[in-house]
């Protein structure tokens, strides 16, 4: 993150909290801690904080919980991983042959 997206990101904060510090010795503090953060990342998190937050977000809350975003990311490729596997068996599927249904009703005893 550069230093025009760190004023980017206090125009979206001083928005929903006016009394929140955006002055220059902020902006290059922000800064000092966010430069290694992707910008799109650190917009999203100030975005859900304003939805759950009357306070403003601190740089804690701009990086957001980086193993909650790396749970997140492991669980949405094992999900998408899932579902792949799931669309290769539907492809590979198969009736069962003739008679079994009925064959196994009546090992169950049920007409």
């Amino acid at each position: 993150m550069n230093r025009a997206e760190v004023i980017d990101l206090f125009i979206e904060i001083k928005q929903e909290y006016p009394q929140f510090n955006d002055s220059d010795d902020e902006i290059d503090r922000h800064l000092k801690y966010l430069k290694d953060f992707p910008f799109d990342t650190a917009l999203r998190n100030v975005e859900q904080h304003i939805k759950t937050s009357k306070w403003p977000p601190g740089i804690s809350e701009i990086r957001g919980s980086l193993g909650e975003q790396i749970e997140r990311d492991r669980m949405k490729t094992a999900t998408e991983e899932y579902f792949e596997e799931r669309a290769r068996a539907r492809q590979q599927a198969c009736p069962p042959p003739p008679g079994w249904k009925e064959a196994i009703y009546a090992k169950l005893g049920i007409n």
